[in-house]
């Protein structure tokens, strides 16, 4: 299977959301970092770097 940016962004929630379950105290910096991923996800960044 092939990764795009389309599949990015639930994987992204999938490990943050049990992050979350896990360790509670750092949903700012979870929080943080998927906004950051699906943001460079969303202007194509992974897809200039062949990810």
């Amino acid at each position: 299977m092939t990764i795009t940016a389309a599949h990015i962004s639930p994987i992204v929630a999938l490990i943050a959301g049990i992050l979350i379950l896990i360790m509670p105290r750092f949903l700012n910096f979870i929080v943080a970092i998927y906004l950051i991923v699906v943001g460079l996800a969303g202007l194509g960044v992974f897809k200039m770097l062949r990810f």
